[in-house]
């Protein structure tokens, strides 16, 4: 565990370098169209992975590629820790997310959000918060974009009780595209609230996409099922390879134990 650690701390160090690097590099996107800083976004995401994999020794798996319609498009995934955020971007061509506005405010980080035209809301807005959502999403993914969306709201650990949200629903009726679930597991390899990252296998899964025009309640109960029983199924498959590395699964942190109690 000592190695463990030492790698951890050396990939942390890394990453946030890796990052103002890219920050750096992408000064000149501020002049081009947006696709300039989708691709730094990209690239970004790829290479945090590849040093995921030489420092931490934590390899990728990407299972149902192909199922990945083309054109606009909700992307729904589960959301277990940072790494799927700056991950998943890679596979589409005009990639959407929805977060606080606070954060489009922070120096060229959130101006690149800005630039890139991602989605920023009032959370303090109350039922608000939802409409505008909903309405700005449609008009970016009516124009072909490809929104990526985490239905519970935010990273949840590993085996915790799924919490899904309505939002969802109303963003999946209004922009009237197919939804694709993403299951994963990769809670167990680079878990929220702790800079630990552990070895094994992050398994990635484009589950079969939901076609439009489904009942609110209906699409919410096929999401949310799709998605659970498939990251069940691939959180028992790093299970089994934890344990097979260690003689045991890794253990979770006092946060993230209280939080499955």
């Amino acid at each position: 565990m000592v190695s463990i650690f030492l790698r951890s701390l050396i990939f942390n160090v890394v990453f946030y370098v890796h990052m103002v690097a890219w920050i750096i590099i992408g000064i000149p996107t501020f002049l081009m169209p947006r696709k300039g800083i989708l691709t730094i976004a990209k690239n970004w995401g790829r290479c945090s992975t590849w040093l995921m994999r030489v420092i931490c020794n934590i390899k990728v798996e990407y299972r149902g590629v192909e199922k990945i319609p083309l054109g606009p498009l909700i992307v729904a995934s589960k959301h277990q820790s940072l790494w799927e955020t700056i991950s998943l971007i890679g596979f589409f061509d005009e990639p959407l997310y929805i977060l606080k506005r606070e954060l489009k405010w922070l120096p060229f980080f959130g101006w690149y959000l800005t630039k890139a035209e991602m989605i920023g809301v009032n959370r303090n807005a109350g039922g608000g918060t939802l409409r505008q959502m909903a309405r700005a999403a449609r008009e970016q993914v009516r124009r072909g974009r490809q929104l990526i969306i985490f239905p519970e709201g935010t990273r949840r650990p590993v085996g915790a009780e799924p919490r899904y949200k309505y939002g969802v629903s109303q963003i999946y009726l209004d922009c009237d595209v197919p939804c694709l679930p993403v299951a994963l597991n990769a809670g167990l390899f680079w878990p929220r609230r702790t800079f630990m990252r552990y070895p094994g296998t992050i398994v990635v899964e484009f589950l079969d996409p939901l076609p439009p025009g489904l009942p609110r309640d209906e699409f919410l109960e096929r999401l949310s099922t799709a998605i659970e029983t498939a990251t069940q199924r691939l959180v028992g498959e790093g299970r089994a390879e934890q344990a097979r590395l260690f003689g045991r699964g890794v253990a979770l942190g006092p946060t993230e134990a209280q939080s499955r109690s």
